[in-house]
């Protein structure tokens, strides 16, 4: 079956943000590549934007979690324009809690996580990087989306 990973855009904070995401969730990045490394007479890279990320990418569970730095010549990301959101099927309500808590460190929370009327357990918040996020635990589920 096929899966989803989502790919998401930064203001060249690419970096910090994976970082913390990575002190969330444990593990290790599986790619990080930098503007520097591609750079050419074709594309021409500033000293500026040399080390900034043009590709990270870092598995969780079974998917990965990729994301970049936008060039400064593409404009600025509007992150409180977007509104999709990264879903986190927690497999216990002390993971859900857990990445909730970390995860949300910093940011503004949309929906504090608690019992919901639909039988899960849901939070819901943007996180110091604006990027949303969702974290649900559904027993009935056993943490599989």
């Amino acid at each position: 079956m096929a899966l989803i990973n989502p790919y998401i855009n930064f203001n060249g904070n690419a970096e910090e943000a994976f970082n913390f995401y990575k002190s969330v969730f444990g593990g290790e990045f599986a790619n990080i590549i930098r503007f520097k490394e591609f750079e050419s007479p074709q594309f021409p890279v500033s000293e500026k934007e040399a080390n900034k990320i043009i590709h990270i990418a870092f598995p969780i569970g079974g998917n990965i979690l990729m994301g970049s730095d936008v060039p400064e010549m593409m404009g600025r990301v509007n992150e409180n324009e977007n509104r999709s959101k990264i879903s986190i099927s927690a497999q216990s309500k002390e993971e859900a809690d857990r990445l909730f808590n970390g995860l949300s460190a910093g940011g503004a929370i949309e929906m504090p996580i608690a019992d919901s009327p639909w039988g899960s357990y849901f939070g819901m918040f943007r996180d110091k990087y604006g990027i949303e996020w969702m974290v649900d635990y559904d027993p009935r589920y056993k943490g599989k989306a």
